[in-house]
């Protein structure tokens, strides 16, 4: 746990990511992602030197999932928990019947994120979006949008005064899931009738045939972002990630 801590730690310092005092709301879907992150930030409260308050968030999409495990996660670790009710899933699924359902619910989800970001007080917003997570959308830019780009690691929402950060950006996802699957976290089951059937799964498996014939792709792709850099990719302090996690 202590080496996860420490790579979130250079990735928050590279990026300025907290500042002393900030309202840091870990958006909690359930998944092992988010799970992970708000473990690693709960612990990292202890000796960073920039003190802030951490609290978790779920926008529950009208699934019946079961978020009772963490709920007793978050009371074990010290840290308040909010659940915000929707209707989400019934207006997408049985109201409108989306054909490609992914892009309206992930809008109407940040949409409900956000507004409940705001009337808690919470100035940032903490996501779990981890290494693997940024070469996938690098590569899904490129190949469907025809554009360079990724979600960036620390990203001001003008609109809303929100500032989104992704302290989990150096840590691959096979290091999350291991972690996940020691501390035996709460993870809960995804309902959504379209996971796992979508484009990201799709560029998920066309990287790792890929890897099997260039196995340091993903390391040149993230590397060339820092290094291009994309909009706010270049880090401000100087690092070497390691390769090889557990």
């Amino acid at each position: 746990m202590q080496k996860l801590m420490g790579l979130v730690r250079r990735c928050v310092d590279d990026y300025d990511m907290i500042q002393p005092g900030d309202k840091i709301a870990v958006g909690v879907s359930g998944g092992k992602d988010s799970l992970v992150l708000l473990v690693l930030l709960a612990g990292l409260r202890e000796y960073f030197d920039k003190p802030y308050s951490l609290e978790a968030i779920t926008i529950d999409m009208g699934l019946g999932m079961d978020y009772s495990g963490v709920e007793a996660l978050c009371r074990e670790l010290n840290v308040p928990y909010h659940i915000v009710q929707t209707q989400i899933a019934p207006i997408i699924f049985d109201h409108r019947k989306e054909k490609n359902p992914c892009s309206m619910c992930a809008k109407m989800r940040r949409g409900a994120l956000n507004q409940a970001i705001l009337d808690l007080g919470f100035n940032k917003l903490a996501l779990g979006h981890h290494y693997d997570d940024a070469v996938e959308t690098f590569v899904m830019n490129l190949l469907f949008e025809g554009r360079i780009g990724c979600f960036q690691p620390v990203t001001n929402l003008d609109r809303t005064g929100i500032i989104q950060i992704r302290p989990m950006l150096y840590i691959h996802e096979k290091t999350v899931d291991n972690f996940a699957t020691r501390q035996g976290l709460p993870v809960v089951e995804n309902r959504c009738p379209v996971d796992k059937v979508t484009k990201r799964a799709e560029v998920k498996d066309l990287i790792y045939d890929l890897s099997q014939t260039y196995p340091d792709l993903k390391e040149r792709i993230f590397g060339a972002m820092q290094r291009y850099p994309l909009a706010e990719w270049e880090p401000h302090g100087r690092y070497k990630r390691p390769k090889e996690q557990e």
